[in-house]
């Protein structure tokens, strides 16, 4: 089911959590026991079944994206995956619009991926949906290894870095930028 959902993210041109990042986000979906999880940026559900592989049965993924194509992908990927419907809430419409609506600090994990332009905003809303013990990923945190480098200098590179600072600075957080897939920031709300 993944590597379908992967071939369908190439087809259509949209990026995908590389695997080694899928399978740490399995991992604390399952340490979590995430029974509420968000994802902004559905892509084709590449990440959304890594998600639900590690949430236990009851868990439910709300995933946005703005992209009608992209949420049918992903309900296809889900459909092959046999995930019951009523695990799934796939929302379209843009993350700045539909965030503000989902309940504060009800749920254990969000996930940002998708437009690295609007992660410092996206990042901004998830710290406001999580409950104390909940967790925010930040997907493609090394940016294809250029957050890294230190010549590198431009506009996504620069905001990418800023969000990464401004959850190191918040003392509400307790981040780690961990190298796998292209980079997953996470962060522990105390």
């Amino acid at each position: 089911m993944l590597l379908r959902a992967r071939e369908r993210a190439a087809e259509l041109g949209c990026p995908a959590v590389l695997p080694g990042a899928g399978a740490l986000l399995s991992v604390v979906a399952a340490a979590l026991q995430a029974r509420a999880v968000v994802e902004v940026g559905t892509g084709t559900g590449v990440a959304s079944l890594w998600l639900l592989r590690g949430m236990p049965s009851d868990g439910v993924l709300t995933t946005i994206d703005a992209e009608l194509e992209h949420l049918r992908a992903a309900r296809t990927a889900f459909a092959e995956e046999g995930v019951a419907p009523a695990r799934t809430r796939a929302i379209p419409g843009r993350p700045l619009d539909v965030l503000p609506r989902l309940t504060d600090a009800a749920y254990d994990l969000v996930l940002v991926g998708g437009e690295p332009h609007a992660y410092a905003d996206h990042v901004a809303e998830a710290l406001r949906l999580l409950r104390p013990g909940g967790v925010v990923a930040v997907d493609g945190a090394l940016h294809g290894g250029r957050v890294a480098d230190p010549a590198r200098r431009d506009e996504v590179t620069t905001l990418v870095r800023e969000v990464g600072r401004s959850l190191r600075a918040d003392e509400r957080l307790v981040p780690a930028l961990v190298p796998s897939g292209d980079g997953l920031l996470l962060a522990v709300r105390r």
